[in-house]
């Protein structure tokens, strides 16, 4: 018993040594009661200090080369890193783009900016603020819940807004102008998917066109405040059947998986249990989300080489789905996002923008963005694009701006009895002119009647 007492006291020693040894250098401050195991700690200290100092030196030498490496890459030949920046930084060989580099180092005059300087500078703006900004602008957008970025107006308080608990983000554009590819970039920068492909999209070789709106939440996040939704694209030729839909759209609201069939879909559409199956796959049970903000996704190369060709009806089709006024939310015009714009030579993209915002009557630089989408097999159009993804993430961030702004107070008692007066007096008004038409129309059958009946006695003998 005496043994295993003593095994037992000499255990209880080695372990409070052990949970001393890793915070004191010794154990002098200890009472001199382990004699048996004082040694074995000193060993322990002695073995815990030599292992942090080859931590030490190990985390050193890891620091020295990661600065070895990045002053290698640093200090390359500053042509060689020039070259690398211009793999996204496309504009810098544009033919102004010396003036734009003057221009930097001060204030300028602002009358002596053209619009394409101005645009140049913008896209400088976007390739200064990228390597920093973006992690910031996807930490806002990751803790962003509906109503964050709303700001007191009118004298209103929060609390009395009717805020939805997600802010509905619509993309509308025409066939093949990359809706879903923009979706899928969306989940790769914003969602850190890498590049997996969340929505289908169509190919060179492949007819397929979304038939079904789609929600899609890009940050893949239960508490996500936003959500994305998919529509299918219009045609150039249709357009006013596009805005009818969008008609729609805005004021009824949307819900995941309504379809978008046209006129034609029946006639071309050989599969009919798809058709049969459209009210089973349109649940009604899917939330009705209003709308909050509109996105414009317009394909620059194909814009701009049908005005190459003297075809004006891209321009003048994306014109009016820009313009309409359904779109509007607060005051702003739906946000323009440019794509396929690596088509195009550096002069035709810069070309093609300005003479796009010039027909819509928009500023080149202001709610206008060119991005990069990603190719059918999930790898971006080009291997490193910095100013794209921050350019789509600003894009969301100014949509959830506009969003926020666009809330309307709640409606009271007071309200609720001022519309349902103002319905009965349009009833009653609707009543009233009712009665007048058949009162009216009884007239003139009387009078019809009238006058035969003098012609008919006047005509007897």
């Amino acid at each position: 018993m005496e043994g295993t007492r003593k095994l037992n006291k000499d255990c209880t020693c080695l372990d409070v040594a052990f949970k001393h040894c890793f915070t004191h250098e010794s154990f002098d401050h200890l009472q001199p009661l382990f004699p048996t195991v004082r040694p074995l700690a000193n060993r322990v200290i002695w073995f815990n200090n030599h292992r942090c100092k080859l931590s030490c030196h190990r985390r050193v030498d890891e620091c020295s080369w990661k600065q070895e490496m990045k002053s290698r890459v640093s200090c390359v030949d500053e042509d060689d890193c020039e070259s690398c920046r211009l793999e996204y930084c496309w504009w810098r060989t544009a033919a102004e783009f010396d003036k734009c580099v003057k221009l930097k180092l001060g204030f300028p005059n602002v009358s002596i900016l053209t619009p394409r300087l101005r645009l140049l500078r913008e896209l400088e703006r976007l390739a200064l603020v990228a390597p920093d900004g973006l992690n910031e602008l996807q930490h806002k957008l990751l803790e962003y819940r509906s109503g964050d970025f709303w700001v007191p107006t009118g004298g209103i308080a929060k609390e009395h807004m009717d805020i939805p608990p997600v802010n509905t983000i619509l993309l509308v554009g025409f066939s093949g102008s990359g809706k879903s590819s923009l979706i899928n970039l969306m989940y790769s920068i914003l969602g850190r998917s890498g590049l997996i492909p969340f929505a289908q999209t169509s190919s060179g070789r492949s007819n397929y066109t979304t038939m079904y709106m789609e929600e899609h939440n890009v940050l893949r996040s239960t508490r996500s405040g936003f959500c994305i939704y998919d529509s299918r694209g219009f045609d150039y030729h249709g357009t006013r059947e596009a805005l009818e839909e969008m008609s729609s759209w805005m004021s009824e609201g949307i819900h995941h998986n309504q379809p978008c069939f046209r006129y034609n879909d029946r006639a071309t559409t050989a599969d009919d249990a798809a058709m049969e199956n459209v009210t089973l796959r349109s649940s009604s049970n899917f939330l009705q989300r209003e709308v909050n903000c509109v996105m414009v996704v317009a394909n620059i190369a194909q814009i701009y080489k049908a005005l190459k060709a003297g075809d004006l009806k891209p321009l003048e089709a994306t014109r009016q789905l820009f313009s309409f006024s359904a779109l509007r939310k607060s005051n702003e015009n739906p946000l323009l996002i440019l794509t396929h714009g690596d088509l195009l030579s550096t002069e035709e993209r810069i070309d093609g923008r300005m003479k796009i915002c010039e027909h819509l009557e928009i500023s080149e630089t202001n709610g206008v963005y060119d991005i990069l989408c990603l190719n059918e097999y999930g790898f971006p159009v080009e291997e490193s694009d910095p100013v794209s993804a921050y350019a789509l993430t600003e894009a969301v961030y100014r949509a959830l701006l506009i969003s926020d702004r666009s809330h309307f107070p709640k409606m009271k008692f007071k309200d609720w009895a001022m519309l349902i007066l103002l319905w009965l007096m349009r009833f009653i008004g609707f009543c009233f002119a009712f009665l007048a038409d058949v009162c009216s129309n009884l007239g003139k059958k009387q009078k019809l009647r009238n006058e035969f009946d003098s012609r008919h006695y006047k005509l007897k003998p």
